[in-house]
């Protein structure tokens, strides 16, 4: 049975900088008069070629967080860093996997896969070669001819990680993308995650509300406290790599999970409490 061995070190420099370095970051969305803080004061760092998860009560601004580091959502305070540029806007170093696939429906899973390449005017003959090694990535191959209304929820969203992972971005964002599966087919989806995470070894920051998915995926998995958001407690998850999916049954796992809920459930009676 895996055990309590620490994961090995990311490899680092010491004048690398940081994947991601956000510091003091805040948001307020402000409609008609009104404001609200979704995010208030967030600290997050993460090193080249980590996986961190972060958890939190519904509501907590998680996926505002993910938003701003990819651009979509403009900050209020704060500094975002990806490789220690400072960044405000959507860029080619990070792709996002949404929970829906929001694949085209027009378009085969070659061609969706391809689409950031095309966009980015790779050529026909490169960008297809690309797109098709992501596919046998994927585990796909066979069915690059494909349309997304033939697929299964789990096949669609491999074609989204696949499409995220075409352009070769330095941060994958990942929000709640198995959210919409069912319990078996979600529970393989994390297994195809972190095999397809080994291969490539991208800095991935994942947002889930589901804990035993947290832990079994992560480096270290950061709590969102309630809203106005801040990091409230982070955990440095012991298990080796590679993992398999009978690590989520073992004692040590469940430990840690328990100790996760136990503050995601303070945090979320504080919400209740408002």
């Amino acid at each position: 049975m895996e055990g309590m061995t620490q994961s090995p070190a990311v490899a680092t420099t010491q004048t690398e900088p940081d994947a991601l370095d956000a510091r003091d970051v805040s948001v307020t969305f402000t409609s008609h008069s009104r404001s609200l803080v979704a995010l208030e004061g967030v600290d997050l760092r993460m090193r080249r070629g980590e996986f961190v998860c972060i958890v939190g009560p519904s509501g907590s601004g998680k996926s505002t967080f993910l938003m701003a580091v990819d651009g979509l959502i403009p900050t209020s305070g704060g500094v975002i860093k990806i490789n220690g540029n400072v960044t405000t806007t959507p860029g080619r170093d990070r792709a996002v996997v949404f929970q829906e696939a929001s694949l085209f429906p027009w378009r085969t899973v070659l061609n969706n896969v391809a689409y950031a390449l095309e966009l980015a005017g790779v050529a026909a003959a490169e960008r297809h070669h690309t797109a098709r090694e992501l596919i046998k990535l994927a585990g796909l191959e066979g069915f690059e001819s494909s349309y997304p209304s033939q697929l299964s929820g789990g096949m669609k969203q491999r074609v989204n990680i696949a499409r995220a992972l075409a352009a070769d971005p330095e941060l994958l964002l990942l929000d709640e993308p198995f959210a919409a599966l069912d319990a078996q087919t979600r529970e393989s989806m994390q297994s195809e995650l972190l095999r397809i995470w080994d291969e490539r070894r991208k800095t991935a920051l994942f947002v889930t509300h589901q804990i035993d998915e947290a832990v079994f995926l992560a480096d270290r998995v950061v709590a969102f406290g309630a809203r106005p958001a801040k990091v409230v407690q982070e955990w440095t998850i012991p298990f080796a790599r590679p993992r398999s999916i009978e690590l989520k049954q073992s004692p040590e796992a469940h430990a840690i999970e328990r100790q996760i809920w136990q503050v995601v459930h303070r945090e979320g009676s504080r919400v209740s409490e408002k």
